[in-house]
């Protein structure tokens, strides 16, 4: 029972050490945004990294969410309510909630993972540690340049995530449904507000922070050895994948109250 208690000690005092290591870098990573420009060039390689190799694996989730969404929704409801609910329900539920969330969680994998396994590694080969050996800040040339990035470019894939949804629930309900391209548009133009699409962009916006921020923490602090890098890699996923759950529901209550 000691032991117990002893492990729970020292992983409570490991998150809150944690938190505070976080906490330190954002603030220094908030402070160099003022000399951004001299981190242009690695800004640029992150959205290219960060933005144009992810659009494969993100066009591919999300033409077949779409499709599903479609499928789903019309099974549900099609027996109570109008075709034009459907493609309303299918707008509203893609943009506010599907591709926001569901393109977040894809890049916890892909973009998350590779920020804390890049840095992990260059912690642990000591490329951090000679970089300000030679008076260079890893935090604007490493931290900030991620950062920016993932928050810049992820609202970008968010958008072109929704589009293809969107498409691929189309032909869904062209082929599938057989609904016409008139009821299909006329469910977005009559209950789809541009305050949903702020909301879903809006979104986007924390979750590319949030997915950016926790892999540079976790890999800018990764313990040494080879075990360290693959355990920061796994817990930047785990927490990131958490972390956009939670901030999705805070962000509802925040951003659509009831009552």
């Amino acid at each position: 029972m000691t032991g117990l208690f002893q492990q729970l000690g020292e992983r409570v005092l490991e998150s809150f050490t944690r938190l505070g290591e976080s906490a330190g870098l954002m603030g220094r990573t908030a402070l160099e945004v003022p000399r951004l420009w001299s981190a242009r060039r690695e800004l640029i390689e992150q959205m290219m990294r960060i933005g144009i190799a992810s659009l494969p694996l993100v066009a591919v989730t999300s033409l077949f969410t779409g499709m599903v969404i479609a499928v789903q929704t019309s099974y549900q409801v099609e027996k109570y309510v109008p075709d034009i609910f459907i493609s309303a329900a299918i707008f509203k539920s893609v943009i506010i909630e599907l591709s926001p969330v569901l393109t977040a969680l894809v890049l916890s994998g892909r973009v998350g993972a590779s920020i804390a396994a890049e840095l992990g590694t260059m912690r642990v080969t000591e490329q951090i540690d000679a970089m300000e050996t030679m008076a260079l800040d890893p935090v604007r040339f490493l931290v900030l340049p991620r950062v920016i990035a993932g928050t810049v470019m992820m609202p970008v894939i968010v958008i072109y995530s929704s589009s293809i949804a969107i498409g691929g629930s189309y032909v869904i309900c062209m082929l599938y449904l057989e609904m016409s391209h008139q009821i299909f548009m006329q469910g977005f133009s009559q209950f789809v507000y541009p305050y949903d699409i702020y909301s879903g962009v809006f979104k986007s916006l924390v979750f590319g922070l949030t997915v950016s921020t926790v892999g540079c923490c976790y890999g800018y602090y990764a313990p040494q050895g080879a075990a360290g890098v693959g355990q920061t890699t796994t817990r930047s996923v785990v927490t990131n994948c958490l972390l956009v759950l939670i901030f999705d529901y805070i962000l509802a209550l925040i951003l659509f109250p009831t009552g």
